[in-house]
């Protein structure tokens, strides 16, 4: 067995293999292309276990050195930075330390799901960005509306009708916007729909489905973050995953408890808060909106939302856990 670690860049990459005592077998500057990179690898016959750093861009390389047969694993960059600091920072010392972290199995990882669930990811993650630029658009064009004063009579001032009624006013301004809303909404729809027929794959889909308030594109949304349900032994990792538990500052005997930590998946973070508002709405009668209103007596609304998303994700991790649909009074 050899052990490799991989420094990412756009335009090339540093690659370093080692035995399991660190004798040193192959290093190379190479470039960050398909072929470069294969014929790094060309006539070594053992077994690799390469590191490479999470970055935006490492899903493809992960992706192509998983093809030719290679054991990948991708490390946590803000952990293995804490572990493997290093005064002089080049890409060979990067390279380097990747790898005998690897070798001496001190490497902290990432989770990756398989292919067909990281597509998922991709897909309702698409969603959301044009959701959310959807949402700035809609912005833009109420606030030129308020800017001059403009009222619109009617109720939906985004449906069609309302969309009418913005494009009769020939404002510069509002004209402006129109074509990206409509692009966007156009978009929106788009992905939700291929989104729908991946989603009919998973039965852990329809079982989030279940709650009332979440619809296929939030619980696709949910599961495509979560994946294996196994892979947190119990609620609280899950909360952690999603950034939901505050942060704890202790000295001696004295503990304090601050803001949410916000680490992990913001994606899971984002739709549960959300959810949370929804289910309450269509099922104001289960333990989880009780919980939640009684939070918002108690509380902020913003923090209601954070204690009822906790809620909502304990249900989903048990359904999850039991295979079972959702109870109300569960």
């Amino acid at each position: 067995m050899l052990y490799g670690g991989m420094d990412l860049h756009k335009k090339s990459s540093e690659i370093v293999l080692k035995t399991k005592d660190g004798e040193k077998i192959k290093e190379g500057n190479v470039k960050s292309e398909k072929k470069p990179i294969k014929e790094f690898f060309e006539g070594i016959d053992d077994e690799i276990k390469l590191a490479i750093e999470a970055t935006p861009q490492s899903q493809y390389y992960y992706d192509l050195i998983e093809e030719m047969g290679i054991d990948v694993v991708l490390s946590n960059p803000l952990k293995t930075r804490l572990i493997a600091e290093e005064k002089v920072k080049t890409d060979t010392v990067d390279a380097n330390a990747l790898c005998d972290l690897a070798r001496g199995n001190l490497l902290p990882t990432c989770y990756v799901p398989e292919k067909d669930i990281r597509e998922l990811r991709e897909i309702a993650r698409t969603r959301i960005s044009l959701g959310k630029m959807k949402g700035n658009v809609k912005n833009h064009i109420r606030g030129v509306l308020d800017r001059k004063k403009i009222e619109y009579p009617g109720g939906d001032l985004f449906n069609k009708k309302g969309i009418r009624w913005l494009k009769k006013l020939d404002h510069p301004l509002v004209d402006a916007w129109i074509p990206l809303f409509e692009t966007a909404l156009e978009q929106c729809d788009k992905v939700e729909r291929k989104l729908g027929k991946k989603a009919e794959k998973y039965d852990e889909i329809e079982l989030i489905e279940s709650i009332p308030g979440i619809a296929t594109y939030s619980a696709s949304v949910i599961y495509g973050e979560i994946a294996d349900i196994d892979r947190f032994s119990s609620e609280k990792k899950l909360y952690s995953y999603a950034g939901l538990t505050p942060s704890i500052h202790q000295s001696g005997e004295v503990e304090y408890h601050g803001e949410m930590t916000k680490r992990g998946s913001k994606y899971l973070r984002w739709v549960t808060i959300n959810a949370i508002g929804n289910h309450n709405r269509f099922c104001p009668n289960s333990k989880i909106s009780q919980y939640y209103r009684r939070k918002k007596k108690e509380k902020p609304t913003k923090i209601a939302r954070v204690n009822g998303a906790r809620k909502l994700l304990q249900a989903i991790y048990w359904m999850l856990k039991n295979n079972d649909k959702f109870r109300a009074g569960g």
